[in-house]
């Protein structure tokens, strides 16, 4: 016994002092030693390969009707609006043909709506190797099956515990260092090393998801003072950009070992954390932040105003809240490489726990985040126009869909404003432009 408890010592020491010298000491500082960027090249390498061995073991028809479907969904929609889809069909008098238009977008919404499909992982149109669940790769070849069998070893049995060993360094820094910091006086010193220590953090948390992110732009990162708004797709999204830069966050409240994070992390940085079915909070969030902005000295702000995950494809709609405080708005574009590993978090299927399995089982993360033109609220334009202006910039940037649909459609159904607003539209434009203000009771379009 006492042989195997040395033996095992021996094999934990071993392993930490890897760790220590070839992962953890190299991201504190902020450089590379190369390993990781070996493990891409033979990763992409082995993907290519995996994707060949796909292609000759599937007809040329059946591929060509997987990518269209990867691609174009499950069916095939018209691109063209309503108003334009009725004028053709318009005529002197009202037909029963005119409301073809309302049921045919019935029928593609019960089928698949352009909503609910941006909530669910996003669609590949080759395997990676990381699941089985699509009937066309159930089996291939047996060279295949046994490069995936590997795969489950080395993602399982050597990613997963050296990862799992950086996230408890890295949380636990976090934890204790932004606690130390925050019992020191405020003043520069403070600040210089709360940005330290949320620096680090960031780094030994991005290696432990083998994270490869390029910056692009870095002429227009944040500044302070001001506000930088994201798309959001996982609640990495936030290590993702503090791991070039620091900000003052701004979310939920939450419990459990996130609570324990925010609570240790706001003593050293002014986060603002908030509960979300409190009204009242909602406007001392608002107080606040506009009071952070007015000091040039904090660091920007960080917002995600969609207000919830999507799926790594689109870009829905930014609440107001955020455009309605004044100050530079720093629009910045992330956009996650599905290939290697799904970064969008499900949480109406996957509980923190299962989506950090994942997270860590998957081979890596790799992202591109471009930090677009600062972009500020022009004379007459108001906080929604504002809100849309930057979301198009962001969704161009990225290669995202942009959709005007509130992400709140995750958990809740359409506001009945919404509803009436469309009835009001689709009316008028049945019964002609010179008799809609009879029907709309002299209500100006919206």
């Amino acid at each position: 016994m006492e042989a195997w408890g040395a033996a095992a010592t021996a094999a934990l020491s071993v392993w930490l002092a890897l760790v220590l010298g070839l992962i953890l000491l190299p991201s504190v500082i902020g450089v590379s030693l190369g390993i990781s960027e070996l493990y891409m090249t033979v990763l992409v390498k082995t993907l290519e390969w995996a994707t060949r061995r796909i292609e000759k073991g599937v007809k040329k028809q059946q591929a060509r009707m997987l990518k269209d479907s990867a691609s174009n969904g499950i069916i095939q929609r018209v691109d063209t609006t309503m108003e334009k889809e009725i004028a053709s069909l318009h005529r002197a008098d009202f037909e029963l043909s005119d409301i073809f238009y309302f049921c045919r977008k019935g029928f593609e919404a019960i089928v698949e709506d352009e909503v609910t499909q941006r909530f669910s992982s996003e669609e590949l149109v080759s395997w990676n190797l990381l699941t089985r669940t699509n009937v066309n790769f159930q089996y291939i070849s047996l060279r295949l099956t046994i490069v995936w069998v590997i795969g489950v070893l080395v993602r399982y049995c050597l990613l997963l515990p050296l990862r799992l060993t950086l996230a408890t360094i890295g949380i636990h820094s976090m934890i204790v260092g932004t606690t130390l910091v925050g019992c020191l006086p405020n003043g520069s010193i403070k600040d210089w090393l709360s940005e330290l220590v949320h620096l680090t953090c960031s780094r030994i948390l991005v290696r432990a998801l083998s994270g490869t992110i390029h910056y692009h732009n870095k002429e227009n990162k944040p500044q302070k003072g001001g506000i930088c708004v994201a798309n959001h797709t996982s609640p990495i999204d936030v290590i993702i950009l503090t791991n070039d830069g620091c900000y003052a966050m701004v979310g939920q409240a939450h419990g459990g070992l996130m609570g324990v994070i925010q609570r240790a992390t706001v003593k050293a940085c002014p986060h603002v954390w908030f509960e979300r079915s409190e009204v009242k909070d909602r406007h001392l969030v608002m107080k606040r932040l506009k009071e952070h902005v007015a000091d040039k000295n904090k660091l920007p702000i960080l917002i995600f105003p969609e207000g919830t995950c999507i799926n790594n494809t689109s870009v829905m709609m930014f609440k107001k809240g955020s455009f309605e405080i004044g100050g530079t708005i720093y629009p910045v574009a992330i956009k996650y490489d599905p290939q290697f590993g799904d970064a969008f978090w499900n949480s109406s299927k996957y509980n923190a726990v299962s989506y950090l399995l994942r997270l860590m089982t998957s081979w890596a993360i790799v992202c591109n985040v471009w930090y677009l033109p600062p972009m500020v609220r022009e004379e007459g334009e108001d906080a929604v126009q504002f809100a849309n202006r930057v979301k198009s910039a962001i969704a161009l940037q990225g290669g995202l869909t942009e959709l005007p649909w509130d992400g709140g459609l995750k958990r809740a159904k359409v506001k009945e404003t919404f509803k009436e607003e469309q009835q009001k539209n689709y009316s008028k434009m049945i019964v002609g432009n010179g008799s809609s203000g009879n029907l709309s009771s002299g209500t100006e379009p919206d």
